[in-house]
């Protein structure tokens, strides 16, 4: 008999809910929840693949090893022991340093893996952690670090009730938001004009985004902050200012109005491609409008000088007054608020206290860019990666120069991979551990609730029980740590995710503190649909760092890059670029793997500007090279002037062209690697941020020879 179990969509950070109908051990029909009161039935292309992933017949359930160029399905209890006596070996041959991790950004919509996950891999003592964090937010966060005190307090804008929605780099109307949790953001968009609001978007691409806008401006990639530090000095020579409230609680407005004043809008039009007019009527609009937000995501951070950009949205954000304001860029009330609990740990943020060994790239709260893994594997001496442990990560298709990464890979001494699939980097492991997937495990966004555009909670239970040869990436990380650290495991068996999650509810914001009414996990349980906990609300000057309870608009690592930035003004940059590009039924690398996402006719396609395809003598629908430092691929184009002249863009997370991978569908769907050709060299200096965004190309057309 079918039943219908109510759950979240973990694919992407819009957490929509689904209503999942079950026959037996077979999901019949996925639709979005009517009565979730966040997502209201919305649902994306994306959810209904839950199914596939759940059925899928390359998916993992039992722990394989590494016997030659095949697999070899071993126990659970085998597989453990061989992971800890091998990473026991090269702990105590070569250090702790000498095993590195590789976390993906799955991690973040798993409560297993943001408990028990993080704890073992901090317990592990490695300098060499490395994330997704450092191909994606890693500027914003140390924005929020730097300016207000704690690396996760990340502002996301008022959608609901602001009057201008200004974004930069991002295309939400396909991400359905990036640190910003908001379900069906196209209906949001179009809420702001049905209100008389505007939305302006300003991207080298005329992306979706900026098909719902009321104005688009093309933006030269890579020169997001000498267009903002432009619209500073706007705000300043014409008097815009305007702190508001918060006004006591700023420091450094002097340093920034001097930062700020040779970069006027007419000295860096011919680097940005926006028109000086165009920038003054950006900042009267942001400064006029009472309810306005400048908002910027992965365009702005994946990029040369990607630090300063996130910087100076923030400070753009405070100078116009729309920082914790209605409208504005405000911070969320989250059921489980991760400030206080980050305070326990004392992981407030860190930039620098140590430096990768080869290039002297910065540590950001504990972990190291991965632009530099390859050479950490590669070059000898105290120090080396020997070891690695992936989970919920594919580094191979999502980090800069796949290429040179997979082959250092190739001669790691042990890697073992906590992962569904023998996928593009899994291939490489000697043992991989398959976790439960999403429909198997219960769920709740620790992370991402945190940034949500609205205050809600929601518990979803497992849809199916784990078989009892199947263990959940918690269970996996607690048995890690008994093998490897020699840690009872007894404490995580008793205390399963939910027990901490409980916990957590209880003493957040919307817990024992409301009295009858608070929030705990059994009354969650209760509420299969989630519950909405009300807008967001002023945080601040609450919610700073306790150091110094300011708004730091001049931080010194910030003033001390711009020389950096006035060197890139003069010498300006030339020639084709590249960026890469969200689409709505992709997600990364690891949706490919879904038929009903794939089909149809190819979208891993090189968009080009006519005028730059008709001097290359490129033809719409052929085959052309793409070739940058780091290497070449072949890619079809399509010709389009949505794109800027003089760039370039490819999707990410394409290329599933590597021998030994077990992923039937995406292996009929290849596409290209964007990261074949970005370059782990070209990163952002402040940050180590790897500079996916703005890479120099050339593009000629394929010669075909004839036969």
């Amino acid at each position: 008999m079918a039943t219908t179990h109510f759950h979240t969509c973990t694919l992407c950070e819009a957490t929509c809910g689904i209503a999942v109908t079950v026959d037996g051990d077979q999901v019949v029909d996925i639709r979005g929840d009517a009565d979730d009161p966040f997502s209201r039935g919305y649902l994306c292309p994306k959810a209904t693949a839950l199914a596939d992933l759940q059925h899928d017949p390359d998916r993992l359930r039992r722990p394989v090893v590494r016997a030659g160029d095949s697999w070899r399905e071993t126990g659970w209890d085998e597989a453990f022991d061989l992971v800890g006596t091998r990473l026991r070996e090269v702990r105590a041959r070569h250090g702790k340093d000498a095993v590195a991790v590789y976390q993906g950004n799955p991690s973040a919509h798993n409560l297993g893996l943001m408990t028990y996950g993080q704890a073992l891999f901090r317990s592990l003592g490695t300098r060499n952690l490395y994330s997704a964090t450092s191909v994606d937010q890693l500027p914003h966060m140390l924005a929020a670090l730097l300016v207000l005190g704690n690396q996760v307090l990340m502002p996301v804008p008022d959608v609901d009730r602001t009057d201008l929605f200004v974004c930069l780099g991002a295309n939400p109307a396909v991400s359905n938001g990036s640190i910003m949790t908001a379900p069906n953001v196209r209906a949001r968009l179009k809420a702001i004009r049905a209100r008389g609001g505007r939305v302006v978007v300003i991207d080298p691409r005329r992306t979706e985004t900026a098909a719902l806008a009321d104005r688009h401006l093309f933006l030269r990639p890579g020169t997001d902050a000498l267009l903002l530090l432009s619209v500073v000095a706007v705000l300043f020579a014409e008097n815009l200012v305007r702190l508001g409230r918060l006004g006591r609680y700023v420091s450094g407005v002097d340093g920034l109005r001097s930062a700020a004043a040779n970069f006027a809008p007419e000295l860096t039009a011919a680097a940005t491609g926006v028109a000086p007019e165009d920038v003054r009527w950006l900042a009267r609009s942001l400064a006029d409008t009472p309810r306005a937000v400048l908002y910027g995501r992965v365009g702005t951070c994946t990029q040369e000088f990607g630090g300063l950009a996130a910087w100076l949205l923030l400070a753009v954000n405070v100078l116009t007054g729309h920082l914790d304001e209605p409208g504005g860029a405000m911070f969320t009330t989250p059921a489980v608020d991760a400030i206080p609990l980050l305070a326990l740990t004392r992981l407030r943020g860190s930039l620098g206290r140590w430096h990768s060994r080869i290039r002297g790239l910065p540590e950001f709260g504990g972990e190291l860019p991965v632009a530099a893994l390859a050479e950490e594997i590669e070059t000898p001496g105290r120090g080396q990666v020997r070891a690695l442990i992936t989970s919920a990560g594919n580094p191979v298709l999502s980090t800069p120069n796949g290429v040179r990464l997979e082959k250092a890979l190739a001669g790691l001494d042990f890697m073992v991979s906590i992962d569904p699939f023998v996928n593009e980097t899994t291939r490489h492991a000697d043992v991989i551990l398959p976790p439960t997937v999403h429909l198997e495990r219960s769920h709740y966004e620790l992370a991402l609730a945190n940034y949500s555009v609205r205050n809600v909670a929601k518990y979803s239970p497992p849809v199916f029980r784990r078989g009892p040869d199947q263990r959940h990436d918690w269970e996996i990380c607690v048995e890690l740590a008994t093998r490897v650290l020699g840690r009872a495991a007894a404490l995580g068996r008793r205390l399963p995710p939910e027990a901490l999650l409980d916990v957590a509810l209880r003493a957040g914001p919307h817990g024992l503190r409301r009295g009858l009414n608070g929030l705990s996990l059994s009354r969650l349980k209760k509420r299969p649909h989630g519950v909405d906990l009300g807008p967001l609300e002023p945080r601040l000057p609450g919610r700073l760092g306790p150091l110094s309870r300011k708004i730091n608009l001049a931080p010194r690592q910030y003033l001390d890059d711009l020389p950096r930035l006035r060197r890139h003004l003069r010498e300006g940059s030339h020639g084709l670029v590249l960026i890469g590009r969200r689409q709505l039924r992709s997600n990364n690398s690891w949706m490919h793997n879904s038929e009903r996402l794939v089909k149809g006719k190819p979208r891993c396609t090189l968009l080009i500007h006519p005028d730059d395809a008709a001097e290359r003598g490129l033809t719409d629908g052929e085959p052309a090279s793409l070739s940058s430092a780091t290497g070449t691929i072949e890619v079809p184009v399509e010709i389009t002037d949505t794109i800027m002249p003089g760039v370039v863009s490819l999707p990410h997370g394409w290329g599933h062209t590597r021998p030994g991978v077990r992923l039937t569908v995406a292996t009929a769907h290849p596409g290209a690697s964007i990261n074949d050709v970005t370059d782990e060299h070209f990163v952002d200096a402040l940050t180590g941020t790897a500079a996916l965004s703005g890479v120099p190309v050339t593009v000629r057309a394929q010669v075909r020879s004839s036969s």
